[in-house]
């Protein structure tokens, strides 16, 4: 007979505990949410998390308890939203500041220091004048977040401690190493550079401006719809940023691979690599979903009973 405490009822039973390594690959990352949010409905503990660049601020919201928050307001972009958010320069290393993202989030979840997370949590980042990958596991969440996000040339490096950070992908894309250490009973990993869609995804709904809003607003928009093409217009020629996006997914794709055989997870989920450009953050609904249905899939037919628990 099961035991039962004081007030007769069975003890709830243990869940298993996971420790989550979450990829890079800008907006590409939203699926996480989905992973996260699946993996947890599934009745696992999520107890520590490590991230590479979009992987690092998922991971990163997850911890503080506000990824629900973070992830209604995601949602809710359309594109332009979406560009409100650059705040361009052209000096400084990068095209783009950064200062207004991590200040939009700051505002959505609230910052914190990272030792007080309720769970471990590390950002990986690049130390790009000495070669080194860095593991920021102290201080403040969104410093460390704005380190492991600043891909060369598009986001301005972030400099902690005297040193100048950069995008944690250029040297661990699936940041498996930080967790190897962790007492959980399974160590997770989550990639965006698995096989080709087989599918064409649905096109995003449409948001329709206010009319007191027209004018150049609606102009603007469709010049933005433009630049950022979807569907069979992927097929002309890439734009500069698509390029450069394009050529550092294929680097850290091979990267990881490297790094995954090395160091391999109890589990690895990959998502499609062709599933968003990286920018395209206004289709976080059906990224997220697509999160969970590969999460859903990879843990449906994951042989958890014949997978030792790791040691404490």
């Amino acid at each position: 007979m099961a035991s039962t405490d004081i007030a007769g009822a069975a003890p709830a039973a243990r869940k298993p505990t996971v420790a989550l390594a979450l990829g890079s690959g800008g907006a590409k990352g939203l699926a996480h949410i989905g992973v996260i949010e699946e993996i947890e409905a599934q009745g696992y503990a999520i107890v520590a998390i490590a991230g590479t660049s979009m992987g690092a601020l998922i991971g990163g919201i997850h911890a503080t308890g506000r990824l629900d928050v973070y992830r209604d307001w995601v949602c809710a972009l359309a594109k332009l939203d979406v560009l409100r958010l650059v705040d361009w320069t052209f000096s400084g290393g990068g095209l783009i500041k950064g200062d207004k993202i991590i200040g939009t989030m700051r505002g959505l979840v609230g910052d914190a220091l990272i030792e007080e997370l309720p769970l471990a949590f590390t950002a990986v980042a690049t130390d790009i004048e000495r070669g080194r990958e860095v593991w920021l596991s102290r201080g403040g969440l969104f410093e460390a977040i704005r380190a492991s996000i600043a891909i060369p040339t598009v986001f301005r490096p972030h400099t902690i401690d005297g040193r100048r950070l950069v995008d944690g992908a250029l040297l661990n894309p699936v940041p498996v190493t930080p967790l190897i250490r962790e007492s959980a009973d399974y160590l997770i990993a989550v990639s965006v550079d698995g096989p080709a869609m087989t599918i064409v995804p649905p096109e995003p709904p449409v948001h329709e401006v206010a009319p007191s809003e027209g004018g150049y607003r609606q102009r603007l928009g469709e010049f933005i719809g433009r630049m950022l093409p979807r569907g069979e217009s992927r097929q002309r020629e890439p734009g500069t940023l698509e390029l450069l996006t394009q050529s550092m997914d294929l680097m850290q794709a091979n990267l990881s691979r490297l790094r995954l055989a090395a160091y391999a997870p109890d589990l690895l989920i990959q998502l499609p690599h062709d599933m968003a450009l990286a920018y395209e953050f206004y289709r976080a609904r059906e990224l997220i979903e697509l999160g969970r249905a590969q999460a859903r899939a990879a843990l449906a037919s994951w042989p958890r009973a014949g997978t030792p628990q790791r040691e404490a």
